[in-house]
């Protein structure tokens, strides 16, 4: 088998074990932000499942870099895979993907690709909205004149940002914060043109195929 094939394999054969690990990462990292009374025993025990998620995704980023035998421009050419592995918060995205490949598995009928493109779109939405929250949370709440003293207070703030509202009431104040903030910006710009896309293209080919119906007897 060639290594287009061994890759292939190796995706479709890692593709659920990674989405649970995505699953693991993002609930430990949120009981570690969340829970402040936590006993220390249980922190350090979620801060080793996070460290162990997260050697799984090196494994899964190293075995498909050897595997496509593109040596350093498989980092270029796969540069969102790259980014993932150094913010692994954002791995829980994946989860997208482990819903598709147990539809195609079960033999269930996907949905229309416009359909998919709005499901897909606000799935990301809530996952990215919920590790922008914990994130700028963790690092905003103890900060000097933070705006944001409860985790409400971050929702609130990653909906508007996500929304490209920008209300203004509640902002970052830390570095780190600005900087997930300028993440969240470009995230939520780029999901809204997705979705607005898809609902325009789907809208055009609805009207289209209206205008070429022809009268009866004409």
């Amino acid at each position: 088998m060639d290594d287009d094939g061994r890759k292939a394999r190796w995706e479709r054969r890692a593709e659920i074990p990674l989405g649970l690990a995505s699953v693991l990462y993002f609930a430990s990292y949120a009981v570690r932000v969340l829970a402040h009374g936590l006993p220390t025993g249980w922190r350090d025990s979620c801060l080793a499942v996070m460290f162990a998620a997260w050697a799984v995704f090196v494994v899964d980023y190293s075995v498909r870099w050897r595997l496509s035998g593109q040596g350093p421009r498989f980092v270029r050419t796969h540069w969102l895979d790259t980014l993932v592995v150094v913010l692994p918060l954002l791995r829980p995205l994946r989860v997208v993907k482990v819903y598709e490949a147990v539809q195609r598995r079960r033999g269930e009928p996907r949905l229309a690709l416009y359909s998919r493109v709005i499901v897909y779109a606000g799935l990301s939405v809530a996952l990215l909205g919920f590790a922008g929250a914990l994130a700028v949370y963790q690092q905003e709440h103890a900060a000097p004149g933070a705006t944001m003293r409860t985790f409400g207070d971050a929702v609130w703030w990653t909906c508007a940002t996500l929304a490209t509202v920008g209300y203004g009431d509640v902002a970052p104040v830390t570095p780190a914060g600005r900087t997930i903030a300028v993440g969240l910006m470009a995230c939520g710009l780029a999901l809204l043109g997705a979705v607005t896309g898809s609902f325009s293209s789907w809208l055009l080919q609805v009207f289209s195929s209206e205008g070429d119906e022809k009268p009866p007897g004409s």
